[in-house]
């Protein structure tokens, strides 16, 4: 019932982004798209995934930056202090603290060879496992997303994909 609020929601504003002819722009972040904390053809509608390269904490970083150079509140600012959720159900919150998810899950994704430099660098190994089967699993999720702008060294897309079947391990 979660995922089907959220897919509703999408088709909406698709349809009302056609009927404009405009474009509906992704909202999802690399945090989020590298752990499948997306639902599909949900809140990954889109023709463009504008943010898909900036992790969660990057995000509101640019947030208050967009705000602070406007000399104006244009993000409100309540989108950038209340607790991250979905927002599916009441009372619901994201079940991690992505100032430290954010930046473990880049390392990942740059570093997903190198587990024990993340282990010396003071992460948990029980974390690190658990965050890179998450990314891992949720491919079949990315190859579905929007196109993305890429930023950083190193964006999902075409040029970084997994294999999806069977049980591929790097």
């Amino acid at each position: 019932e979660e995922n089907l609020q959220a897919r509703l929601r999408g088709n909406i504003l698709m349809a009302a982004a056609n009927k404009k002819g405009a474009l509906l722009l992704n909202t999802g972040n690399k945090t989020e798209t590298a752990l499948g904390y997306c639902t599909m053809y949900g809140d990954m509608a889109g023709a463009l995934a504008v943010i898909s390269d900036l992790n969660k904490s990057q995000v509101y970083s640019v947030s208050r930056w967009i705000n602070e150079d406007a000399g104006k509140e244009v993000i409100p600012h309540r989108s950038i202090t209340k607790p991250p959720s979905a927002e599916l159900k009441p009372g619901q919150v994201d079940p991690f603290d992505y100032d430290v998810i954010s930046p473990l899950v880049d390392r990942i994704i740059l570093e997903s060879h190198n587990i024990t430099a993340l282990i010396d660098d003071g992460y948990s190994e029980e974390l690190i496992l658990e965050l890179v089967q998450k990314v891992r699993n949720s491919e079949y999720k990315r190859r579905q997303a929007p196109p993305g702008i890429r930023v950083s060294k190193k964006a999902f897309g075409v040029g970084r994909r997994y294999p999806i079947v069977n049980k591929f391990e790097v």
